[in-house]
């Protein structure tokens, strides 16, 4: 796998840097999130647990990915920014358990069907 970034930008505003990158994946399939935070992380000298990847996309018939990840500088800063969908997929976070439903009021009924009219009688038959 060989990692290599695009596009580096500062983003002082929301205490971030934000990377867009490559990944060559010519020898195996299409690499985690798990592994390529982790070289990334290593590369671009942030610790793994602020280090965001938002997406990533294999570009087809092609054996290269192109992602988006995000660098924190506090995690302070992760915290209030980050959206909790994301840090469930990188694995910061847990997923939250479904809250029972309350019992919703039942449906009032449907109003009454106007009497069908009756079809008018069949002619009598003369042969």
């Amino acid at each position: 796998m060989e990692l290599s970034i695009l596009e580096e930008r500062k983003n002082p505003l929301l205490h971030r840097t934000e990377y867009r990158f490559e990944v060559a994946h010519a020898a195996a399939a299409t690499p985690n999130r798990n592994d390529v935070r982790q070289e990334l992380s290593k590369m671009v000298r942030v610790p793994k647990d602020r280090l965001i990847l938002e997406w990533m996309h294999a570009r087809y018939g092609m054996a290269k990915s192109e992602g988006f990840a995000i660098g924190y500088d506090t995690k302070e800063a992760l915290d209030v920014t980050a959206r909790e969908h994301i840090l469930v997929r990188n694995g910061l976070r847990e997923k939250k358990a479904a809250q029972p439903a309350t019992e919703a009021p039942a449906p009032a009924a449907p109003p009454a069907a106007a009497p069908a009219a009756t079809p008018p009688p069949a002619p009598a038959n003369k042969e």
